[in-house]
């Protein structure tokens, strides 16, 4: 299945005033009402503290500007169903199925021609694109390759998961393992409330045991010296002649944290007794619910 993804270029900043307030007024025939989102429209921006007039667009991160872009956007649904296309919008982002690329090359340009010509608006022809569903993402999300595809957590939205995670675990950041759990926590509960949509539950056990190993990162880190760390590793209930052993190794952090002795030690139990959550438990909580 082909697709054609269309994306509206800094749209917030392109929208035409006087269309976008004949398309309100068309709905709203209050004369205050539409004199209040005129003056929101154009009640201008600041910029390195000097105020710039507002000639076209709507206020990034207004309280109106969502909801006056799908009144723009509103024709564009209406042209698709015309069309008979299958599509998905949300805000400015687009996809729009169709069975092969030659109809999505097609079906690309007439769009971008109602984008542009109808609507005023610019085509971002960048981020636009003719490809398979799997190869393209969509609010984070995308498809695995499959007769019966699943959906699935978009490369892009994985690596900025991890970005974060590694910026909440690096070892060169002088915090406590209680703070740094209580971090990924609060990031990731709300991360996971997001993207538990997705069908592919390997995907946040993999995560996990990543999480675990990089926070055994932390404590080997956190532990500094030889003695320390052969200390720490007979309190958790390593012989002490192991306990030695991996205690004065010369091997690196991110190394030992994956570990036989450390993998036994500072295990999944260890990190729930420090109320560290599981993604691949709550995700299946969430869907059972």
């Amino acid at each position: 299945m082909g697709l054609s993804y269309i994306a509206k270029e800094k749209f917030f900043d392109k929208v035409n005033h006087d269309r976008l307030m004949r398309k309100v007024a068309e709905k709203v025939k209050d004369k205050t009402v539409l004199l209040l989102i005129r003056r929101f429209l154009q009640a201008g921006v600041m910029i390195h503290g000097v105020v710039r007039d507002s000639e076209e667009g709507t206020p990034q991160g207004g309280p109106l500007s969502p909801l006056l872009s799908n009144i723009v956007l509103d024709e564009l649904d209406k042209e698709l169903e015309k069309r008979g296309h299958k599509f998905v919008r949300y805000a400015d982002d687009c996809n729009i199925y169709v069975r092969t690329r030659k109809a999505g090359e097609r079906v690309k340009a007439s769009v971008t021609n109602f984008i542009e010509e109808t609507l005023k608006l610019k085509v971002n022809q960048e981020k636009s694109a003719v490809d398979r569903p799997w190869k393209r993402k969509f609010l984070g999300f995308s498809f695995t390759f499959h007769v019966n595809p699943k959906v699935r957590i978009a490369p892009q939205s994985l690596k900025r998961v991890k970005q974060k995670i590694r910026a909440i675990t690096s070892r060169k950041s002088p915090m406590a393992i209680d703070d740094r759990i209580e971090e990924l926590n609060q990031y990731l509960v709300g991360w996971l409330g997001y993207f538990a949509l997705a069908d592919t539950p390997s995907v946040f056990k993999s995560l996990d045991m990543w999480i675990r190993r990089r926070l055994r990162m932390c404590l080997w880190k956190q532990w500094k010296l030889p003695r320390t760390k052969v200390k720490r590793l007979i309190a958790l209930g390593v012989p002490k002649a192991k306990a030695f052993e991996w205690g004065n190794s010369r091997k690196g952090y991110w190394r030992i944290s994956n570990s036989p002795v450390l993998d036994r030690t500072l295990n999944n139990r260890f990190f729930e007794s420090l109320q560290l959550k599981s993604l691949a438990e709550r995700y299946d909580s969430l869907r059972s619910t």
